[in-house]
């Protein structure tokens, strides 16, 4: 029986993850040393950890709340408008399973069919595919390499035609590491503006900024009654496995994802939320200390890898944010793909191909520094030793 004509069409249409063929040969590859898997390498602190088991032992194992725990949303309340200015009320905030869930809500919420939104290209691969599955259109927004991999006014009107319902505004940047400082945010407010656009700003790695602060698109004037923040746990506190995000916005934009979430998975984990409260309690009042330790450990990792890749030739713009760097390998004549896949059987190091991440990268490879400081060198080192040879 031919059980793939069951199979929908838009999901059918959808490739595969380009992120996720990489790892998984390398997980299985010895003494292979993978840069492919966006995940902070630190373990969750020990007091985030404790508590999730504290909340197990004491029986906290039941369903919250759809909207999230009360408790949780205002640690999260208190959290935003202390890092970033945002202010909501309790109804404006839907706890998620991850920030993937929460953007796939926020999709499902406001999209109709026919209905476009514009995607940073590159970014993270699961926007488009979100996008489509939702039933919209994506429609990419090139981002170039010139301009620091931001978005400019010309690429945002370039994007626009009359089905554009929203943009997504996803900085830090994965996989660029690229930012928008306040100053390039207010350079295209007028243009979403005027044209009526739903801003969906994927601030999963705001903490995750070296040269200045992060400021979040919603706290620009006029622009939080338009914006759907969505952001997690995952990358700043290093809780990957304890699927926990939210989204902040509108209260009719929440109800609407709320009312997705209810039927399709009820509530984030009760044992994760619980972590998650001690996460930002424990952070909120002591200046965010541990924080504060991994990003000043990335921050050494990103000043590495920017030296030493313009340093044997893959020349890259510097990254300012999430822990991603995206060099240029045009210079070696080999195609993005090519280059990943000899450099991972020839010299055992994993990086994606930049066409994973959007069309017309394909003189790019996104390499994550999550990884141990003599990792990185010993894999520089075998970048270096197989452009030599090439």
């Amino acid at each position: 029986m031919n059980t793939e004509k069951f199979v929908a069409l838009h999901v059918k249409d959808v490739p595969p993850s380009g992120i996720r063929k990489f790892f998984d040969i390398a997980s299985e590859m010895k003494d292979c040393i993978s840069l492919g898997v966006g995940e902070p390498d630190f373990d969750t602190p020990w007091n985030i950890r404790e508590s999730a088991i504290y909340a197990l032992e004491s029986g906290r194992t039941h369903y919250s709340s759809n909207h999230g725990s009360t408790e949780l949303r205002h640690a999260i309340l208190e959290y935003l408008d202390m890092r970033f200015g945002l202010k909501y009320d309790l109804p404006q905030l839907v706890v998620t399973v991850g920030a993937s869930e929460a953007l796939d809500l926020a999709f499902r919420a406001v999209i109709n069919p026919c209905d476009e939104v514009i995607v940073p290209a590159p970014s993270y691969v699961a926007y488009m595919p979100g996008v489509s599955f939702a039933g919209g259109t994506p429609v990419p927004m090139v981002l170039r390499e010139e301009d620091d991999f931001r978005i400019t006014p010309e690429s945002l009107k370039k994007a626009i035609t009359p089905k554009s319902k929203a943009v997504i505004i996803a900085f830090p940047n994965n996989p660029t590491g690229a930012i928008m400082a306040k100053e390039d945010l207010e350079n295209i407010l007028p243009i979403i503006i005027e044209h009526d656009l739903l801003v969906i700003a994927d601030e999963i790695y705001a903490e995750l900024s070296y040269d200045k602060p992060h400021v979040s698109i919603a706290s620009l004037p006029g622009m939080q009654e338009r914006t759907i923040v969505i952001n997690g746990f995952s990358k700043a506190f290093a809780m990957t496995g304890f699927r926990l995000g939210y989204a902040a916005g509108p209260k009719p934009l929440i109800d609407a994802m709320v009312k997705i979430h209810q039927y399709s998975m009820l509530c984030a984990p009760s044992i994760s939320q619980d972590a998650g409260i001690e996460a930002l309690r424990y952070e909120c009042s002591h200046h965010f200390v541990q924080v504060k330790a991994m990003v000043s450990e990335y921050n050494r990792r990103r000043r590495l890898m920017y030296k030493s890749f313009n340093e044997i030739g893959l020349t890259c713009f510097e990254p300012l944010g999430a822990f991603y760097i995206f060099p240029n390998i045009g210079s070696t004549g080999l195609t993005a793909d090519e280059f990943c896949t000899r450099l991972l059987y020839e010299k055992k190091v994993a990086c994606v191909p930049g066409t994973a991440f959007g069309d017309n990268m394909d003189s790019f490879i996104r390499c994550s520094y999550a990884s141990s400081l003599e990792n990185l060198k010993e894999a520089v080192d075998r970048i270096k030793s197989f452009i030599e040879n090439l």
